[in-house]
Formats: structure tokens, C-alpha cells, sequence
């Protein structure tokens, strides 16, 4: 660069948008710090410390009580710890060394270059979605979707592809959860002070907050941009909550799916239309527009906007051209996620925006229904992402089959197995989901940089000649790290709650390290099932106290605000709260949020899924499990049909049956019948003291699902099978006509 005002404008455009304000925001907090550990504030602006080894433990030997308070925030705690320990701390050598080993770490890392192929550092994959779970301490997100699509950015920076994710910032995020001595949830929100996270609002050319404006129902929405640092991937997160707009407007961006079905589809004009613009006066110009779900489906009508401002043709034309930059992602199966809304209400909201591009708003109305002359039928978001997209997944096998039943209205002219909807299943991203000792332990004895590589089935070959005494010590010191979280926090909840002082001391001193530890935690739906759990309660209790093989349950999850079905189900497992057998060997935690959520896929035996089939797109918590030598029990819906066989976990038939309470009856039959008579005896069976077969089946279950269910291994499906135009995939069909794509997944992972 030739001069200070050439770089200003460098970095303000491009990939690189947002990222001297973080610096700069680093630098503010760095000063106020001993010169030693001045390193620790530009670590504390990059979520890449969440998943590099020694990172967390960095941060929480500063103060570990203040760590805890501030829900692992790095930001937070330094501008709130003592000077006198960050003193002490500047002159600890052992310390030092070890934010030099992890800073250094970070640095080269960023420091590789972006990858080239169909996407660049000019031309990016732009993902937008509405929610992102990137870590505990930055709260926009809710459940699956969001760990999905931190993951996703998680993967890109560690694979280098150039991707830019958008989104919104809540500032009061998802709602905290309390559960009352019945079991009935009671919601809360806690403002998040937005100035403390590791994230730094974006500048324009003069200096001052850049500036977003979005027509929705006649006003126009300004919006601030916020950048968070994802390891070398950019986050862009639009807020309305600035002065100009009315109080109501303000809010639009307050809370995570928030209940009003009006200031609900104003998020969604934000999201996708905001997006855009902001990329757009960003100067980012996506190779392609990746939308993850279909909150973000009006993406769709501002790139058509551009098509029509930039391009020659007519309407027509303009949506084919915009079409042909996007592509979809659906994740719901359930008809009530796929949000739907009047006639009247959409022609309100995006008037403007249809007048602004020329379009009439019949027209637009039309590409969100299912039969588009049908003038009765709502609009619904995921039509209009389906028909505004080139190309649309589903997120495993048997949710592309079922997607493709779904919305096969679209198009009446084909026979349901030609319904243009493909697969990727999906991924996690292994750093992220590692518990420490298993993470230590295959980093003894696999290659050195295997994660780079974890795509690689002979990656994961060595685990089959780790010895016994090593994987069992490893999977136990997981569960003792479960097992004391939930001792403490099972205490303090049920003390909250009422109940009785020797109902809260008998999880304590009954729950241990030595029993087999089976998990259930998930968003709590009816879909989801969770009162299989207890449908027949003598028999489950006899199951947990057997003298012989004694289990210990742990569940967690959050029901939605207005889902009161859902939350009768978790009332109805505190109905036996104050039964012996139960409070020593249940516990139900509150407030499920990822840090929970690591701890109990880590920790726990058994990973029990229960969906009513085929209403399970997806399912990654088994996945992160998987990866911990944890073993399956769950229907077969979602991911597990690709990974199951018996040498890995068990199964509940996942035929769909018209008679729900015959259904539900064998399940549940089939659940105790397989933790009774074929589980617990297996675990309970010792050689030397060594569970031999079970330990047989965890190798065997992580070599089965390492390689195939990493977040790695999901984008390189996205980039060589989604993300390329139909004549790049011609060409690669001809350089490689067995495996369409191959060429670009080798040159991702070169």
C-alpha cells in the first residue's frame, strides 16, 4: 500500500472488512495490560483460542472463578481481573510460555493463505443463517442449526476456503431456562453488553458506523454491522437496536426466534435483504449465496435487485441470473419449522423492496407457494428459497428422501425420486467437540496433523492398536469430568427448586464415575421423545438400580417458549423427582447451552436418541458423541441409518407407523429391552477389569464415524458438489466421469 488512506480503504473492503476495528479493539484492551501479556487480548478477539489445545485453559488459569462468572468470555474477564493478578501473572514464566505456545499457534495458522478454486478472497461462498453457536460466551443461537453453522466456519478457517458468514446480533439471544419444583420451564433473557464480546463494530470511509438501510412495511430499518473473527473466517451479524429507528424496530434484533409472527418476518428481511446490502457495500461479490434454512430465503430478492440494476433482460431474466448464484439448504422436516405467513402480511412487508426491483408482488407471492395460481395458499419462506436456488440439499440420506416427499409440489411434473433436492450430511467439527483426554490421547499416537486430514479413513487407523488401559482411561477421566459438573450443578438446581436437601445430596453422593452414563439432550420437542424415558417407570427404575448393572441418566434441554406440549413432557419426568431410585440416578440440568452440551457428549456412555420417524433431519449431538468413544442407541432416522451397523451401537426400527401409540409402546420396549439384557451386561462384562468388547466397539464406532462425519468432510461436499455452476461440474464430470466433483475435493484437500 502507498499510503495510510490507500490501507484504510483495503481494509474495509473484501474478506478483510471489519478486521483493523477488531484489531484496533485488541489493541485498546492490550494497553491496559502489562506489556508480557499484551498477547492475550488479540487471542481474546479470535475464537480460534476456543478450539486451539491449551487455549481454554489459558484463559480460565487466570481466574477461574472469574472465568466461570463470565460464561467464558475472554474479552470480559480480562477488563474485569485484578491488576495485582495480572501483575503476578506477567511474571510467571510458566505462563508466559504457554500463551507464547498458544499465541504462536493462532498466528500461523491465520497467517496461511486463502485457498483458490470456484470461490476466492474476491469472490467468497457467503453463508447466511440465522443463528450461529460458535461458543457459550457469544449467545446467537438456539440449538442444531446454529452448531451446524458455527461449525461451518469453524471448518472453513481450518481449511482455508474463503467464506463469509452472515447474521443477525441478538441482543438478548435465546432464552435462559429455569425449571420449577414441577418441572415446568420458566423462561428468562439476559442482555448480552454487546461492548465486551470479541466483536467490533464496522466503519465506513469518513470514520463514522457504517450503515445499513432496509425498506420493511414502509419504513426504512437502519442497521449496524458487527465482525466477529471465526479463526480467519469473518462473521458479519446486522443490529437495528440504533438511534433513528422507533422502539419497535429496535427490538427486531432483541431476541432469537422471537414469538411475533410480524417482528419475526421483519428478522428475516433483515437477515436476507440486509445481508446482502452489506456485502454489497462491503464490496464483497459472492461466488456464491448459501442459504442455511430459509430465514434467510430473501436473500434471494435482493440479489435479484442486483440483477436487475446490473444485468440486461427482463424480470424473468433477473430471477434466473440471481437463481443461479444460490443455493439452499433445508433442515426442517417438521411442517411447523418451515414458517409460513398471509398474503397480506408479505405484500406489507416487502413492497418497497418487490417496487425497488420491478417486481410485481403477485409475482413474488407466487415463488413462495407450493401451487403458485393458488391465490388461498400462504407464502412460505422455504418454497421461496427452493425456487430461488440452483441447487438445494437436505442434511443426510434419509432426510433427502423425505424432503424430496415433502416439497415435491414444486415440481408436479416429475416423479418424487427426480425432486431436484440432493444430500450432504452433515458434520462437526472435531477440534471443537473433543473432549481434552480423548484429544490428548489421539494426538499421542495419530500422525501429526491428522485433524488437517480427518477426512482420511487411514487417519483414524491407529486407533485400533491403542491399548485397552489407555482408551479406557481416557473415556473414564471424560466421565469424572461429566459425572463432578453434574454432581454440582444437580445440587445447586434442585436446592433452587424446593425440593428436599437429601433428594439434592443423593445425586452427589449415588452418581459416580464407575456406572455406565447414558445421555439425553436435545431441544425438547414432541418429535423428539423424550417421556420414552420414563414409560414405564418400575421398569426403568429397576433398570438404573440393578445391584449388578446400575445406570445413571443425565438429560438436558430447552422447550420452546410457546411449545406446551413440550413442556408437559419434562413436567411429567419430575412427577417421580422425589422417588429414591430416581434422584440418585436422574437428573434432568437446566439451561442447555453448548458448554453443557460438550460436557455431556464427552462424558457419557451411551447417547440415546429417540425421534418419531422420519421427523429428524439431522442429529449431530450423536455424531460428537461418536467421536468420544461414545456409543449409539437411537432410532433409525436422521444420521444414523448411514453409520449404523451392530458392531457400533444399537438401534430402534425407524419404519414410519400410522398408529403413533402402537409406536411409541414398542420403542419403548425395544429401549429397555436393549439397555437391560444387551447394554448394561456388556459394559458390566470384565476382563482385567477392562470392559474388552465395549472398548472393541468404540474403535470401531470412531473409525466408522471419524472420517465420515466431520465438519471437513461436509464442506468439501459443499464445495465440490454444491457450490460449482453445472459447467464446472460438466468439466469435472469429464476430467473424473466416476466421481463428479473429485478434482475440485482434491484440490481442497491438497
Amino acid at each position: 500500500m502507498d499510503t495510510e488512506a490507500d490501507s484504510k480503504t483495503d481494509l474495509v473492503q473484501g474478506l478483510d472488512a471489519g478486521v483493523e476495528e477488531v484489531a484496533e479493539a485488541a489493541r485498546a484492551l492490550a494497553g491496559r495490560m502489562p506489556r508480557p501479556l499484551r498477547a492475550l487480548a488479540e487471542l481474546a478477539y479470535n475464537y480460534r483460542w476456543s478450539w486451539t489445545p491449551g487455549g481454554p485453559e489459558l484463559f480460565e488459569r487466570i481466574d477461574p472463578r472469574r472465568w466461570a462468572r463470565c460464561e467464558a468470555n475472554p474479552v470480559r474477564m480480562l477488563e474485569e481481573v485484578s491488576p495485582s493478578r495480572l501483575e503476578r501473572l506477567a511474571g510467571d514464566r510458566d505462563f508466559l510460555e504457554r500463551l507464547e505456545a498458544v499465541s504462536g499457534e493462532v498466528r500461523r495458522d491465520l497467517a496461511r493463505p486463502w485457498r483458490t478454486g470456484m470461490a476466492g478472497r474476491e469472490h467468497p461462498v457467503a453463508f447466511f443463517c440465522a443463528e450461529y453457536a460458535v461458543h457459550q460466551s457469544l449467545p446467537v443461537y438456539s440449538g442444531g442449526l446454529g452448531v451446524l453453522a458455527g461449525d461451518m466456519l469453524k471448518a472453513a478457517s481450518d481449511l482455508a476456503v474463503p467464506i463469509v458468514g452472515v447474521g443477525l446480533m441478538y441482543r438478548h439471544g435465546y432464552f435462559r431456562q429455569r425449571i420449577a419444583r414441577d418441572g415446568y420451564q420458566h423462561e428468562y433473557w439476559v442482555e448480552s453488553d454487546l461492548e465486551r464480546l470479541p466483536a467490533a463494530r464496522l466503519r465506513d470511509e469518513d470514520g463514522g458506523l457504517l450503515r445499513i438501510g432496509v425498506p420493511i412495511a414502509g419504513r426504512q430499518v437502519g442497521c449496524q454491522v458487527w465482525r466477529v473473527n471465526i479463526g480467519r473466517v469473518g462473521l458479519l451479524l446486522l443490529d437495528a437496536d440504533v438511534e433513528g429507528n422507533d422502539p419497535v424496530d429496535r427490538f427486531i434484533t432483541s431476541r432469537l426466534y422471537v414469538g411475533d409472527p410480524q417482528v419475526r418476518l421483519a428478522q428475516y428481511a433483515l437477515l436476507g435483504i440486509g445481508g446482502v446490502r452489506a456485502l454489497r457495500r462491503l464490496g464483497i461479490d459472492p461466488a456464491v449465496v448459501h442459504l442455511n434454512e430459509g430465514h434467510a430465503a430473501f436473500a434471494a430478492l435482493e440479489l435479484l435487485h442486483d440483477e436487475v440494476v446490473t444485468g440486461a433482460g427482463g424480470a424473468g431474466d433477473a430471477f434466473d441470473r440471481a437463481r443461479r448464484k444460490t443455493v439452499f439448504t433445508t433442515h426442517t422436516p417438521v411442517p411447523a419449522g418451515n414458517d409460513t405467513y398471509p398474503a397480506a402480511q408479505i405484500s406489507e412487508m416487502l413492497a418497497d423492496v418487490a417496487a425497488e426491483v420491478g417486481v410485481e408482488i403477485g409475482e413474488l407471492l407466487a415463488r413462495g407457494r407450493t401451487n403458485p395460481d393458488d391465490e388461498w395458499e400462504p407464502f412460505g419462506v422455504t418454497q421461496f428459497a427452493l425456487r430461488s436456488s440452483r441447487r438445494a440439499n437436505g442434511v443426510a440420506a434419509r432426510h433427502g428422501e423425505v424432503a424430496r416427499e415433502m416439497w415435491r409440489g414444486l415440481w408436479p411434473d416429475r416423479p418424487v425420486e427426480q425432486v431436484p433436492i440432493d444430500v450432504v450430511t452433515n458434520g462437526v467439527h472435531i477440534p471443537s467437540w473433543l473432549g481434552g483426554p480423548m484429544r490428548g490421547l489421539l494426538d499421542r499416537h495419530f500422525v501429526p496433523g491428522w485433524l488437517e486430514r480427518a477426512q482420511d479413513p487411514a487417519i483414524w487407523d491407529p486407533i485400533r492398536r491403542i491399548s485397552d488401559v489407555e482408551l479406557w482411561s481416557a473415556r473414564r477421566r471424560q466421565r469424572e469430568q461429566l459425572v463432578e459438573l453434574v454432581r454440582t450443578r444437580s445440587v445447586t438446581e434442585r436446592l433452587a427448586r424446593g425440593q428436599a436437601a437429601y433428594l439434592a445430596r443423593a445425586a452427589a453422593e449415588l452418581l459416580s464415575p464407575d456406572v455406565l452414563t447414558i445421555g439425553f439432550a436435545r431441544r425438547v420437542a414432541t418429535y423428539k421423545r423424550l417421556d420414552l424415558l420414563m414409560a414405564d417407570v418400575e421398569r426403568i427404575l429397576a433398570l438404573l438400580g440393578s445391584a449388578s448393572c446400575p445406570m445413571q441418566l443425565v438429560i438436558a434441554g430447552k422447550a420452546h417458549p410457546k411449545d406446551e406440549e413440550a413442556k408437559r413432557m419434562v413436567c411429567r419426568l419430575f412427577e417421580y423427582r422425589d422417588h429414591p431410585g430416581f434422584a440418585g440416578r436422574v437428573v434432568f440440568l437446566e439451561d442447555y447451552d453448548l458448554r453443557l452440551g460438550a460436557a455431556l457428549t464427552a462424558g457419557c456412555d451411551l447417547w440415546v436418541n429417540l425421534p418419531r420417524p422420519p421427523l429428524e433431519a439431522s442429529g449431530t449431538s450423536g455424531m460428537k458423541s461418536a467421536i468420544n468413544g461414545g456409543l449409539q442407541l437411537s432410532v433409525l432416522d436422521g444420521w444414523w441409518p448411514e453409520a449404523y451397523d451392530d458392531s457400533i451401537g444399537w438401534a430402534i426400527d425407524g419404519t414410519v407407523e400410522a398408529d403413533l401409540a402402537r409406536q411409541d409402546a414398542g420403542h419403548a420396549d425395544r429401549l429397555y429391552s436393549l439397555l437391560g439384557d444387551h447394554i448394561a451386561p456388556l459394559y458390566y462384562t470384565r476382563e482385567n477389569g477392562l470392559p474388552v468388547r465395549w472398548l472393541q466397539m468404540i474403535r470401531q464406532s470412531i473409525v466408522r464415524c471419524g472420517p465420515q462425519f466431520g465438519a471437513g468432510r461436509m464442506l468439501s461436499d459443499y464445495v465440490s458438489r454444491v457450490y460449482p455452476d453445472e459447467a464446472t461440474l460438466e468439466s469435472l464430470e469429464t476430467q473424473s466421469p466416476h466421481q463428479p466433483g473429485i478434482v475440485l475435493a482434491e484440490r481442497l484437500a491438497a
